[in-house]
């Protein structure tokens, strides 16, 4: 039974490696030249990620690779680490976060409804200095401007899962995301997928074929314009920046849904020593040019990072559009993204198709989704 897969990134890494443990034999086709897509780190000595990425450790995701040895080592926050997380509200950068995000942190235990907005859930049942806290800390995890706008029952699943009372559950493994990505690239050759990079394909090869790719190359190869959905809008900046005793670990911008975060506080080795590797992430309004969103993120960085322009020694921007993950609006939940089965053999992975989970999480759980029915759709046909 053979299975291809166009596409080597997380997603796609997950249905070789699930296809080959069904006894596939799998072909894993990428269009770069490394595996990885959004999981590729740069190379030394500023080793960054493709925007913020975490592993959280209370997933079902999470549990599939750990049960097959697929994790590097993690590193996991200390209590230093959230001894010098900071809060930006009301313009100003503090230790205590504010009150209105206290207050939607004690109704945590609330239930929200998808068909309706959360602004308007938010103000009936938080109020509205809770409800803005919740989408200012948010932002990194929908690169979303307006998370008002969204289902409510999807911005508050997931701050109910970032602000869990128990000890945090978020993970980084250590090395950058590519450490990952190396890890379950070679479980996967060491289970006989064969892998294949700088190859760009052109058209559906004759065998079931999972098409793991972002939602616009997977519509461009399918001639499927039903293939989108809504995403992200974020200006990125990575930094390497001297050290100062007194530098955050984390801030997040509970007044523009910004954040930014000490990447080698953690893991030393990603960075040059004697400098901290900071990435900062803020959403784009709409009808923002470059030229103010990025004013706006350099005043966020003057409050987070003080003295931080004189002390910068590498940087990184980059605008991130679709490539975000998905983000449901009022009516919709997961359910309704672009389902995983095609039809005709063809079956879709990634972080933006029917497939539950935050983050990387949907693009795992879909690629295990989609091997599981590509294996059972060629038996089928066989028998």
């Amino acid at each position: 039974m053979d299975i291809t897969v166009v596409g080597g990134g997380l997603a796609g890494l997950t249905a070789a490696i699930a296809g080959a443990e069904r006894g596939a034999n799998v072909t894993l086709w990428e269009s770069h030249e490394r595996l990885g897509g959004r999981a590729r780190s740069t190379e030394p000595p500023y080793v960054v990620n493709d925007g913020p990425h975490a592993l959280y450790s209370d997933g079902a995701p999470y549990t599939w690779l750990a049960e097959r040895g697929l994790l590097p080592p993690v590193r996991e926050p200390t209590r230093a680490f959230l001894a010098r997380t900071r809060f930006r509200h009301g313009g100003r950068v503090g230790r205590l976060p504010s009150a209105g995000l206290l207050g939607a942190i004690r109704r945590r235990r609330l239930r929200a409804p998808h068909d309706r907005d959360f602004a308007t859930w938010g103000r009936e049942n938080l109020g509205a200095a809770a409800t803005r806290a919740v989408c200012g800390l948010l932002g990194v995890t929908t690169y979303e401007a307006d998370l008002g706008r969204l289902s409510a029952e999807f911005v508050w699943e997931r701050f109910t899962r970032v602000t869990a009372l128990q000890s945090p559950t978020v993970r980084y493994p250590r090395g950058g995301w590519g450490a990952l990505v190396e890890r379950m690239a070679s479980r996967a050759r060491e289970m006989g997928v064969r892998i294949e990079t700088g190859v760009r394909v052109t058209q559906l090869p004759g065998t079931p074929t999972i098409v793991a790719t972002s939602l616009a190359a997977a519509r461009s190869l399918l001639g499927d314009d039903a293939l989108a959905w809504e995403s992200g809008h974020s200006l990125l900046v990575d930094l390497g920046v001297r050290g100062r005793a007194k530098d955050p670990t984390i801030v997040f911008d509970l007044d523009e849904s910004g954040f930014v975060e000490c990447y080698s506080f953690l893991d030393p080795g990603i960075a040059p020593e004697g400098e901290g590797l900071y990435q900062a992430q803020l959403p784009v309004r709409a009808g923002e040019s470059r030229a103010e969103v990025t004013a706006r993120m350099e005043r966020l960085l003057d409050g987070a990072l003080p003295g931080w322009r004189e002390r910068t020694t590498w940087r990184r921007d980059q605008m991130c559009r679709g490539r975000t993950g998905a983000l449901d609006l009022p009516g919709r939940t997961w359910r309704d993204r672009p389902a995983i089965d095609r039809g005709d053999g063809v079956y879709l992975a990634g972080d933006a198709v029917a497939a539950p989970g935050l983050l990387g999480e949907v693009s795992v759980a879909s690629g295990i989704a989609a091997a599981e029915a590509a294996v059972t759709g060629a038996r089928t046909s066989v028998a």
